[in-house]
């Protein structure tokens, strides 16, 4: 077998570190880019809420530093003179509400759609799935019927009522994707221990899909957060409206945006969500993935 001569061995060693070296700086440039981009915002939302009026509109200051020593009356506005608490209370009720629906009704007609529908199962998900690429202007109308029909204008509960056919379309067909990846052998074996099929469910193809589950929940909990429309045309009672619409209405007065506390409620509620996503990022990323790609 020929060899190349030490020489040219050394070059072409030193040229493969050197491509690799390269890659990897790209790599991490490209990350760190990314990185900044991610960051930027949350750092000028803090910056921002703790800054004066003179310090914040003076066009002389530089907006990248404290002209003026850092201050809490915007939080203290936020805080006090808005209903942002009732509003956090009153988003956090919705979510919990939305998920725990989206994930109730979500698991069994998944579960159905892939084992007991047969043949069937994938177009009937594609159809569910359909149904969530309808644009919510086309589904106003026959929403605020309903609503009104059962008595809940002016109620946070129109809202628990309406975020599921948002979030149960799409999660279901995201769901159908990752049951498709559990192994039916997992659950036949413990049929075949003696389990009832509800009972195989629940010890077997229940735990091996949490995290299609968990991003189910966060899909849902997402959406409750930063839905807009629906909240705004529904509620107009301050006790009953949620932070997307509440702090904007409120902290918007005519044409003065205070805009210290408006950065304020943005990073408190920003932030904690952030905060989870990246703590359950590997499963949501698995549940996600696993959901998007099996079939």
């Amino acid at each position: 077998m020929a060899t190349l001569p030490p020489t040219q061995r050394f070059a072409s060693e030193g040229s493969g570190r050197g491509k690799q070296f390269l890659a990897r700086t790209v790599l991490y440039a490209t990350a760190v880019i990314f990185s900044l981009f991610a960051f930027i915002p949350f750092a000028w939302m803090i910056m921002t809420m703790f800054k004066t009026n003179n310090d914040l509109y003076n066009p002389r200051n530089n907006p990248f530093l404290y002209n003026d020593p850092p201050t809490l009356s915007n939080l203290d506005l936020l805080w006090n003179d808005t209903s942002f608490r009732t509003f956090i209370f009153n988003t956090f009720l919705i979510a919990l509400v939305v998920m725990a629906v989206t994930v109730i009704i979500v698991v069994p007609a998944a579960y159905s759609l892939v084992r007991l529908a047969g043949r069937w199962g994938s177009n009937l998900g594609i159809l569910i799935f359909l149904v969530y690429l309808v644009p919510p202007t086309l589904l106003f109308i026959p929403l605020t019927g309903v609503v009104a029909d059962l008595g809940l204008q002016n109620s946070k509960w129109s809202m628990a009522l309406v975020y599921p056919t948002f979030t149960i379309p799409f999660c279901t067909w995201l769901m159908m994707g990752f049951m498709r990846s559990v192994p039916w052998e997992i659950e036949e074996q413990a049929m075949i221990d003696g389990y009832s099929r509800i009972g195989a469910i629940w010890r077997t193809v229940i735990p091996v899909s949490i995290p299609g589950i968990l991003t189910v929940v966060i899909f849902s909990f997402t959406l409750t957060l930063h839905e807009f429309v629906y909240s705004l045309a529904f509620v107009q009672s301050s006790g009953e409206k949620t932070v997307s619409v509440g702090v904007f209405t409120e902290l918007i007065r005519g044409d003065v945006f205070f805009w210290q506390s408006l950065m304020a409620a943005a990073a408190l509620v920003a932030i904690p969500v952030a905060l989870l996503y990246n703590y359950f990022l590997d499963r949501f990323i698995a549940g996600f993935t696993l959901g998007a790609v099996k079939g």
